[in-house]
């Protein structure tokens, strides 16, 4: 037990921590939640290490990595592993992507784009329905414990794509990156849908009423009601979207883990 013990304090294994700790770092500063919201960076850094300290002796298990002797080498393997891991958190973010163009194609549609706020996940001003359906994500995304599936997906990132200098794009590894960014455009559409869909076709009926009756002013009249259908329609549907949400984010979830799943 001393000498297993000790064996994971020797230099070989130090190093190997430091891997790890590396490509965790990469997906925390990429990853929705950990790098869009104010956490502490102290906070950051202590979890990195914190999880980094339990995953790096079944690394060093199941890992045949010949280590790196000049400095040069160590570099590459830490660029490379801040990169696999910044590629997990960023595509994760993709699912709010998602979220944030469907509340800002709604508020456009409602006319209430003038109304904008910071958005703390892009540090970028948004409409206010937009950052509705951000923190309306971030609170299922939470509820799920999707955040324990990024740091399943970089364990397992540990088997498909082992430490060291050898890094190929595989072609099912490519595939699955696509269909889960084009996947981000068909989840913000299938989000608003419904509520798109009567805004739309109230719109078109306030044209027909103008054609109808020119001397109603249908402006003064279509924009508040636009805004209060529009409002109105998010409220009845907040339930059915928060069901929706949760089978996205799971699958989507469940998308990321595929890219290691041999």
């Amino acid at each position: 037990m001393a000498q297993d013990l000790l064996s994971l304090l020797s230099p070989n294994s130090i190093i190997i921590f430091i891997i790890v700790f590396t490509r965790l770092s990469g997906m925390i500063a990429s990853a929705p939640l950990f790098s869009t919201y104010p956490i502490p960076t102290q906070a950051k850094i202590w979890l990195c290490a914190t999880v980094a300290f339990i995953m790096y002796p079944v690394v060093i298990k199941t890992s045949a990595l010949s280590i790196p002797n000049n400095m040069i080498e160590l570099t590459l393997f830490l660029v490379k592993e801040f990169f696999v891991g910044f590629l997990i958190g960023f595509i994760a973010r993709f699912i709010f992507s998602a979220v944030q163009i469907a509340g800002q194609t709604l508020g456009i549609q409602m006319g209430i784009t003038m109304g904008q706020v910071l958005d703390p996940t892009s540090n970028e001003q948004t409409p206010i329905i937009g950052q509705v359906y951000v923190y309306v994500a971030t609170i299922v995304f939470l509820a799920l414990n999707a955040h324990h599936w990024l740091f399943i997906s970089i364990y397992k990132s540990f088997a498909a794509i082992p430490p060291g200098l050898e890094f190929i794009f595989t072609p099912a590894l490519v595939k699955q990156v696509i269909m889960l960014f084009s996947h981000m455009f068909v989840i913000s559409f299938q989000i608003i849908l419904p509520i798109f869909c009567v805004l739309f076709i109230s719109e078109v009926l306030m044209g027909f009423v103008a054609k109808m009756m020119p001397q109603m002013n249908i402006f003064m009249v279509a924009l508040p009601f636009k805004i209060g259908l529009g409002l109105i329609l998010i409220i009845m549907f907040i339930a059915p979207t928060i069901s929706y949400l949760a089978y996205a984010i799971e699958k989507y979830m469940a998308g990321i883990l595929k890219l290691f799943m041999g």
